[in-house]
């Protein structure tokens, strides 16, 4: 009988130990969430043209920040965490710590920080290809993370 201990077992060939590197769950990707961002845009940019031509550049300017504050904030603060063009895509917002809705308050700072996503060539939005969790950097702000809806069901979350 030895009086020293086995050695560690040694890993097979091909094995790698699990990383961190990538992000800690399903998330919806960047060809996906700009569909759908073009979808919502299209859809805010016909109401608003419209506005313009009724009242005239500046009114329909605020009106239309007004409008897309309580878009983006009622739909993707709501349960589904979806607004009109991520339910056409099947991607929704959800809240990185919990997995439930995001509310309408930190949709209002997500809303507000895609505006601070723009301002350096986009370069908030383009964040998320290279960023662990996929975020950009409105999603950030809110500590929100967006994803499938396949991998996270809208009538799994709590009301």
């Amino acid at each position: 009988m030895s009086e020293f201990p086995a050695p560690p077992p040694q890993p097979q060939p091909g094995y790698a130990p699990p990383t961190t590197s990538g992000p800690s769950g399903p998330r919806a990707n960047f060809g996906r969430r700009l569909v759908a961002w073009l979808v919502d845009a299209i859809l805010l940019g016909i109401v608003i043209g419209v506005i313009q031509v009724a009242t005239g550049r500046l009114t329909a300017d605020l009106i239309g920040f007004g409008l897309g504050l309580l878009y983006y904030g009622y739909l993707e603060g709501s349960n589904s965490g979806q607004t009109v063009g991520k339910r056409a895509l099947g991607i929704r917002v959800i809240d990185f710590g919990t997995g439930g809705p995001i509310g309408f308050g930190r949709a209002v700072i997500r809303y507000l920080g895609r505006i601070v996503s723009t301002i350096p060539c986009f370069l908030g939005y383009f964040w998320m290809l290279w960023d662990k969790e996929r975020q950009c950097w409105h999603d950030k702000f809110a500590n929100d993370v967006v994803v499938p809806v396949d991998s996270y069901p809208v009538a799994s979350w709590p009301n």
